[in-house]
């Protein structure tokens, strides 16, 4: 839910007046069934208690709400109920929800490592996987029932508003958030085993994926080969990942591969051997044009292979909240609407403009961007924003566009000067 930094009554004061100048503006599109929704808010207010169990029955009185409340943050249900303005959960009688995946850069693995637009830009990436492979490639959802949307904050949200998935219950959304994290998917079914026509020269039959380890019968050899990096699934989604990681293998050398694999748990002169099989001989670039693993000669080392594919299986597992996608009863921002923050809009994205959509671009207020603000910096700040981005030491004033100045002061990061009068 929201994270805030508290501000004095001035700053909020100046906070809330930018953000009513958006709000005086054209009002966010409402969601489908908007009377069935519960709306709840936070204010601009020291004590940022949450407001709930609001109803709105149109588009004109969302705007109105949003006008004469000009909330900090503002959300709606993904459920629709019969009651949506009752005070309990039972009272409302739930009717359906819509399915929802989170994806915040808080939860990357890695992500204390990384800076706050290197965070969006790898969450970014996450989201294509999530909606490219998973939800139009796998789950067959129609593009059109789909809506992305940039929170304002640290990651992106999925609406799915197919009514196929209104009833599920949060068990039932388990399962999809399993598949797609890969919860149970063992990355070895990646790796079947064809059987080879020694006399005919060619493929006796297609892979078998109960084929011993090693060998076979007498005259009929088994290669070790990758899953089609086009099939369905996680057997193409696993090998793709592998092929990926012998390439960039290649690219950083033998020894950096060497010192991954003693990393994945390889005896150190086993993972040098290895390495030069792959990298300096020619085996990387041979598995990635063939799929086959007949470069390991005589004898396919499982431990090696197992680990590369797990670490790929890790790789590719989907980044979502699992409890936004199970929770039917849960609340998310308003597309269109305010982040208390950061000050950047929630923004609704097509898929088709995603890959070249940037927050710092395309998040800020454009309400208030022809105005400027002094502030002078708490700390080291460095974003990119447009025009040489905003860099900052910490007590050095800079007079900022307003929406930049905006999002450092919501952060934390910055604070107004001259200091508003409480």
């Amino acid at each position: 839910m929201a994270k805030t930094v508290p501000l004095d009554a001035g700053t909020l004061a100046w906070a809330r007046s930018v953000f009513a100048e958006h709000y005086a503006g054209p009002a966010p599109e409402p969601p489908p069934r908007l009377a069935r929704r519960e709306f709840a808010a936070f204010p601009f207010a020291a004590e940022t208690t949450m407001r709930r169990h609001a109803t709105l029955r149109s588009p004109d009185e969302l705007r109105a709400f949003l006008r004469q409340e000009v909330p900090r943050h503002v959300y709606y249900s993904t459920a629709y109920y019969r009651f949506p303005d009752a005070p309990t959960m039972p009272t409302k009688e739930w009717l359906g929800a819509d399915l929802i995946f989170d994806l915040d850069a808080d939860h990357l693995r890695g992500a204390e490592t990384l800076d706050y637009a290197a965070q969006l830009a790898r969450v970014k990436s996450r989201l294509i996987d999530l909606v490219d492979d998973f939800l139009l490639g796998d789950f067959g959802i129609d593009p059109a029932s789909v809506l992305l949307v940039f929170s304002g904050g640290r990651g992106y949200h999925v609406h799915v508003r197919d009514d196929r998935f209104l009833p599920l219950t949060s068990p039932e959304r388990r399962e999809l958030v399993d598949y797609v994290v890969g919860t149970g998917v063992e990355p070895m079914r990646a790796v079947a085993w064809r059987r080879e026509d020694v006399r005919a020269g060619r493929t006796a039959g297609a892979a078998d994926d109960d084929a011993p380890a090693e060998g076979g019968r007498r005259g009929t050899p088994r290669t070790a080969v990758l899953a089609d990096p086009g099939a369905p699934g996680w057997p193409g989604r696993t090998t793709r990942a592998v092929l990926r990681e012998l390439a960039r293998w290649e690219q950083q050398g033998a020894k950096s591969a060497a010192a991954e694999m003693v990393g994945l748990g390889i005896p150190p002169a086993r993972a040098r051997r290895i390495a030069r099989l792959l990298v300096d001989d020619g085996g990387a670039a041979k598995i990635r044009a063939t799929r086959a693993l007949d470069v390991f000669r005589d004898k396919l080392p499982e431990d090696v292979l197992e680990a590369l594919v797990r670490q790929a299986a890790v790789d590719v597992q989907g980044e979502t909240d699992a409890p936004v996608t199970t929770d039917i009863h849960r609340l998310i921002r308003l597309p269109g609407s305010l982040h208390g923050g950061t000050g950047f809009r929630v923004v609704p994205v097509v898929r088709s403009e995603l890959d070249g959509f940037d927050p710092f671009r395309d998040a800020p207020l454009r309400s208030a961007a022809d105005g400027t603000t002094p502030v002078t910096f708490r700390e080291d700040v460095r974003y990119p924003f447009p025009d040489g981005g905003v860099r900052g030491v910490p007590g050095r004033t800079d007079e900022l566009p307003t929406p930049q100045a905006l999002f450092l002061v919501l952060r934390g990061e910055a604070e107004l000067r001259p200091s508003p009068a409480p």
